[in-house]
């Protein structure tokens, strides 16, 4: 609702320090990612070994980051909610998911390639999208079929990524109005989306944060989401956001 946030894409600069969240919803999004992540991997994590070296750079980065209530020990790291994770039994980025409630994507661009391409994920909380559907797809594929995803704006976002700085990183923020509350909440390319309205409806938001991993080259693309009804929002957020998403609709913020 800043005048800097309303001005699509709405990059800030971002503090390391705030780059990972811990909200009062933690111990409950962190069960439902560890619930997903062992019952639905295939859905929420893909990890082939041209993203290892960036995987294993990005849990290195998030482990010294870690904020309050982490027990951090030589292979293992108790979270806030009294979970264990141990930091060698599975990929580093499907243990990256485990340890914060932020979504992790990986973006490289390959010798000779005109863009980025999502090279891994782990995503448990999807916004109307499939990880299957976008993952090995360029910057342009990930955004189909976002109407107002004009070739300028893939040239903008590709610059964006291409001359990101380890010591500059960027964050941005986004609000949309869903019907189903489902943090996990996955959508075909050609399936319609259903906006809600109404005093059942609720604020989707994620906070976007892009990062370059300085050794392996590769960006990380961060999201942590919340979700709330709607009716609990003071007037004034809901008529700013109101207005925020009329000026935005149909651009795939």
């Amino acid at each position: 609702m800043t005048s800097a946030g309303r001005r699509l894409p709405g990059l800030q600069p971002l503090d390391m320090q705030e780059w990972l969240i811990q909200d009062e919803v933690f111990a409950a999004q962190m069960a439902l990612r560890d619930q997903l992540l062992l019952e639905r991997r295939a859905e929420v994590f893909h990890g082939p070994s041209v993203a290892d070296a960036a995987a294993e750079e990005l849990l290195a980065l998030l482990l010294a980051h870690l904020g309050d209530g982490y027990s951090p020990g030589a292979d293992k790291v108790t979270r806030p909610d009294g979970v264990t994770v141990d930091l060698r039994a599975d990929h580093p980025l499907l243990t990256a998911g485990r340890l914060v409630q932020e979504d992790f994507c990986i973006l490289q661009r390959p010798d000779g390639a005109d863009e980025h391409v999502l090279t891994a994920a782990v995503l448990c909380f999807p916004a109307s999208w499939t990880l299957a559907e976008k993952i090995g797809r360029p910057l342009t594929g990930v955004h189909e079929p976002v109407v107002e995803y004009s070739p300028d704006m893939a040239r903008r976002v590709e610059r964006l990524f291409a001359h990101l700085q380890p010591d500059r990183p960027m964050w941005r923020a986004n609000a949309l109005r869903y019907r189903d509350p489902s943090l996990f909440h996955p959508r075909s390319e050609d399936a319609p989306h259903h906006f809600g309205y109404g005093e059942t409806s609720y604020l989707r938001s994620e906070r976007q944060s892009m990062v370059k991993l300085p050794k392996s080259g590769a960006a990380v693309f961060s999201i942590h989401t919340w979700v709330v009804l709607w009716a609990t929002l003071s007037l004034d957020q809901q008529d700013g956001l109101d207005s925020y998403l009329a000026e935005t609709a149909g651009q795939g913020t």
